[in-house]
């Protein structure tokens, strides 16, 4: 399959609309109100209405009940912060050079924002552990993704994908990483965010808990982009619409649901009140199906079509109760000051 051709900078003899979303012309002149896909200037605008600075999110009183957590909820908050800062890492990377080959100006215009939005939650992350742990603990979290074997499992299941693609850009490995990046960013963050709403519900870590909801908001808007992107490559290249790529998405589906599983039982399993292993298990099933659908294929696991953990909201409607971040400043997120430790 021939090699996939980078946007070039501009081309004065291209139209700004561009003639395809890969392989295609464009000026790459970015007019708005001259795109090629309808849905991508109000996606644009959901992004930016989503616009939030984690260090404006109060810690005070995570700092307070972090040495009141059991170890194994302590343990099991480590990990999974471990787990997001290699995930986002990655994907701001990877959603960069996935943008190289994206013909039209708008659709590169998400991907920048897309990025952005990654570096902000591993910002996150990094002022977390800043307000909780000292800097050697800190540092010793965010070395997780190299020593810890299920971490490595699921993360090299996400890096081999990508780096198919990077090596050789082709249509076909193109719309193979799309796959793991909706995998990434809809399927392998869930079983995290799924502690940290039961958390919440139990009144723990609340500040930390308004991150996580903000950054589950911010993926699902990436999951819609990469999933319309999905949709908008089958049907401007029906060559690539065959029955060996729709069971490659199941599969690798599949694939990813056992990984998350296997994690969920490691860092949650049936130690928590509020949520099992058991009810675990069929949320990354329903998550999978999901996602799945979404890409207009056919669902990998029978059943499992409705959201067993109905308590968790966040996800759900991602424009539900939105409001502004600085409209809510003055009363929902008063600065801490640097870390938060001034506050106790």
């Amino acid at each position: 399959m021939a090699e996939l051709q980078r946007r070039k900078l501009y081309d004065i003899t291209a139209p700004n609309r561009s003639t395809g979303i890969i392989g295609g012309q464009s000026s790459n002149i970015l007019n708005w109100d001259d795109g090629r896909f309808p849905w991508a200037y109000p996606l644009y605008k959901n992004m930016l209405r989503n616009f939030w600075i984690p260090d404006e999110v109060n810690m005070a009183g995570d700092v307070k009940q972090w040495p009141q957590l059991s170890e194994d909820e302590r343990d099991t908050f480590r990990k999974i912060i471990g787990l997001l800062a290699f995930l986002d890492s990655v994907q701001t990377d990877y959603s960069g050079k996935a943008a190289a080959y994206l013909t039209d100006s708008s659709l590169s215009a998400l991907m920048s924002v897309l990025s952005f939005q990654e570096v902000v939650h591993n910002q996150s992350y990094s002022y977390v552990l800043s307000s909780l742990v000292p800097k050697a603990e800190q540092d010793a979290i965010f070395e997780y993704w190299r020593d810890l074997p299920l971490l490595r499992d699921r993360n090299d299941f996400i890096a081999n994908g990508y780096a198919a693609f990077t090596k050789d850009p082709t249509p076909q490995t193109f719309l193979e990483s799309i796959v793991y990046d909706v995998i990434l960013e809809g399927l392998f963050f869930y079983c995290g965010f799924a502690f940290f709403y039961n958390m919440a519900r139990n009144g723990k870590m609340l500040g930390t808990n308004t991150m996580i909801r903000f950054i589950n908001r911010d993926e699902e808007l990436h999951v819609r982009l990469f999933t319309q992107i999905f949709r908008e490559l089958l049907a401007e290249h029906p060559e690539l619409d065959t029955a060996e790529n729709r069971e490659f998405v199941r599969e690798t589906f599949r694939r990813a649901a056992e990984l998350e599983i296997a994690w969920g039982r490691h860092i949650v399993g049936d130690r928590f009140d509020g949520i099992t292993a058991g009810e675990l298990d069929a949320y990354v099933r329903f998550m999978a199906n999901k996602r799945v659908h979404e890409l207009g294929i056919d669902r990998p696991f029978d059943g499992y079509r409705r959201n067993n953990l109905r308590w968790i909201k966040a996800y759900e409607d991602n424009d539900a109760g939105k409001t502004d971040f600085f409209e809510s400043r003055v009363t929902a997120y008063k600065k801490a000051s640097d870390n938060g430790f001034d506050e106790l």
